[in-house]
């Protein structure tokens, strides 16, 4: 298959593009997969590498930060996704993920959406609360508003 171009890499991903638009289901159009880096930089193949690899270095720099956030305070997955989508400016593996992601959300959005899991999960959080309202007035009930590393034998 030959698509006319000198550049390595950009059959494959021109082949590529067109297969995962057109398995889209939606009939959107969507970009196409490859690198984002400036045409003087893919040009040239070593500067084009250390382009890759500056990016390799951020991105996963910042998906390092966002994963040190998932269990102290900050926005973790927010920055975990930013990293990917630092990487995916010029990897197409992490551009895929990033499509199956927001492709997954979108669904998952619309079926939160649904008014029969509205009514469920509205339904489910009443007696959540009901459940941890009954076990807040035994508790005040028995020992009042002592805390409980201070409550004594009886």
């Amino acid at each position: 298959m030959n698509t006319g171009s000198d550049k390595p890499g950009e059959a494959a991903v021109a082949a590529h593009g067109a297969t995962a638009a057109d398995g889209d289901g939606e009939g959107r159009a969507e970009r196409g997969l490859g690198s984002r880096a400036p045409e003087f930089v893919k040009a040239r193949r070593a500067l084009h590498l250390s382009w890759q690899v500056g990016v390799f270095i951020v991105g996963l720099a910042v998906v390092v930060a966002g994963i040190i956030m998932l269990p102290l305070p900050g926005p973790g997955w927010v920055v975990i996704f930013g990293g990917m989508a630092i990487w995916a400016t010029e990897f197409v593996w992490a551009q895929l993920v990033l499509r199956w992601t927001k492709r997954k959300v979108t669904e998952a959005a619309q079926r939160a959406l649904d008014p029969r899991v509205r009514r469920r999960n509205i339904i489910l959080t009443s007696i959540g609360v009901v459940i941890i309202a009954v076990l807040a007035g035994i508790y005040l009930w028995k020992f009042g508003l002592e805390m409980p590393w201070k409550i004594k034998d009886q």
